[in-house]
């Protein structure tokens, strides 16, 4: 049993230090967007769910007797910091920024899913709540980017084809 603990607790810091690289990208990404309002309210509205997401995970590494990896944290927000430097030379950030959304929102909805099967395993029904709470938030934030890929996308490409200044952000 220790060991499934210790795997979950690991699990958890992985987790923890993937809620710092989404906040980090989205919080660069949100700076960036000027001219898709609607896409810009829900990544902020998405920053203040991961700063939450990050304050419940914090609660159940604690309350597990254990902590985040401070090391973990800052891999991930070095990493988060690269992706937000590499798409300010993309001529289509605002695409390329909801592709990379989609593709960390499933990453982060299957973590979750891995982590409260773990819990469960662990008899942790509390930490298997909070996780399965998280989950339907990046699946709501998930289902969000494809039902708007479509708009944002042609919205680019019709600016894009005017050659208007406004398309990439």
């Amino acid at each position: 049993m220790a060991d499934m603990d210790e795997r979950l607790n690991q699990w958890l810091r992985d987790a923890h230090a993937m809620e710092q690289q989404a906040e980090q990208m989205l919080d660069g990404l949100s700076r960036r967007i000027e001219n898709y309002p609607e896409l810009a309210a829900r990544i902020e509205s998405h920053i203040a769910e991961t700063r939450s997401q990050k304050q419940r995970l914090e609660a159940c590494i604690e309350r597990r007797g254990s902590s985040w990896s401070g090391m973990k944290d800052l891999a991930g927000q070095f990493t988060a910091l690269m992706q937000t430097a590499g798409g300010v030379f993309a001529g289509d950030e605002v695409v390329k920024g909801v592709l990379a959304g989609y593709t960390f929102e499933h990453m982060e909805i299957a973590s979750y899913r891995i982590l409260v099967a773990g819990a469960e395993a662990a008899g942790d029904t509390e930490t298997a709540r909070v996780c399965e709470e998280i989950c339907r938030e990046e699946e709501a934030m998930a289902s969000w980017l494809e039902d708007h890929m479509a708009e944002i996308t042609q919205a680019y490409l019709i600016r894009h084809a005017s050659e208007s200044d406004t398309a990439k952000r």
